[in-house]
């Protein structure tokens, strides 16, 4: 970010130019939006908020547009503005997609699983000091949830990931609330609710907005709603999907530890199975994504980036 703020306030005070002495639209609008990808940008850092990043990744999207039109301008071209902002908006899918397949390759290559196995988290810090997340705690007393277990899971050196699992008060609805390490230091917060029917069904809805592109087992109902942040909402969603249900549901015995990484163990198979993922004894060779895998990864991540869709599960 203060990278790119740089690279665009220099272009616009070297197009403006003392040089100038009328209004010049362009720069204007430029500036406007340099101010607001900024503004969304540090909000977003506080936050955490990924309806924000979707509004700065369309900002800042026109403001590259805009800015090949101005440096086109610069150099004194005799094309209309227009044309460069065209040329500029269809550059930048471009350039982002260059991006986001070395990012994508770099993950593959990595040696960090993509299906890391948790742990019982007994640091005493599995719920964020932070005001925001007090009238959630509330929210959970008064709809009856019990704390059952907290967890983490290694991401990478320095990043971990919490979560805190609950049932219901009859133990047909699990949550888990993942608290999401953000680069800023800030935490991030995603919900997922499951119920089990008696037939083995296992019903999913959940809040997660990063890219997964992968498959789930066929005995998995999967809804994922990146646009719904508030638990709350998103847990009437999941009462809507159970109570179009006739089947009775499972209460959940086992352990959230023996569970949650059983459900990563199975989704590794399964994408393994589809050819998503190479098998672990190619993975030195090949990396971790096949090829297909890399571009349903890159597919969902453009999806969720700019329109907040997932795929279809």
């Amino acid at each position: 970010m203060p990278l790119l703020a740089i690279f665009y306030t220099v272009l616009l005070l070297v197009s403006i130019g003392p040089q100038d002495t009328g209004i010049n639209t362009l720069p204007v609008v430029c500036a406007a939006m340099l101010v607001t990808f900024a503004a969304l940008t540090i909000i977003h850092r506080s936050v955490a908020s990924p309806v924000l990043a979707i509004a700065a990744h369309w900002v800042h999207w026109m403001l590259f547009a805009c800015s090949v039109a101005l440096a086109a301008d610069y150099f004194d071209s005799d094309r209309p503005a227009w044309l460069w902002i065209a040329t500029g908006a269809l550059l930048w899918p471009l350039l982002e997609t260059i991006y986001s397949w070395l990012s994508i390759r770099a993950i593959s290559l990595g040696t960090q699983p993509l299906f890391p196995r948790f742990t019982v988290n007994r640091d005493g810090d599995a719920w964020p000091n932070q005001r925001r997340f007090i009238s959630l705690k509330e929210w959970l007393r008064d709809e009856k949830f019990q704390h059952i277990q907290s967890l983490k899971a290694e991401l990478m050196e320095g990043q971990t990931l919490r979560v805190s699992v609950f049932n219901d008060a009859e133990a047909n609805i699990r949550l888990q609330l993942m608290f999401l390490p953000q680069p800023s230091g800030n935490v991030s917060l995603c919900a997922v609710f499951t119920s089990i029917t008696q037939s083995g069904i296992r019903l999913v809805t959940d809040n997660v907005y990063l890219p997964f592109g992968g498959f789930y087992p066929e005995n998995w109902e999967v809804e994922r709603h990146p646009w719904v942040r508030l638990p709350e909402s998103l847990m009437c969603r999941h009462l809507r999907r159970l109570a179009g249900r006739t089947e009775l549901l499972v209460p959940f015995t086992d352990e959230p530890i023996n569970d949650l990484n059983q459900q990563q163990h199975v989704i590794e198979r399964t994408n393994t199975d589809h050819g998503f993922l190479f098998p672990r004894s190619e993975h030195e060779e090949h990396g971790i994504l096949t090829w297909e895998g890399r571009y349903r990864v890159w597919k969902e991540a453009w999806l969720l980036n700019y329109f907040g869709l997932p795929r279809r599960y």
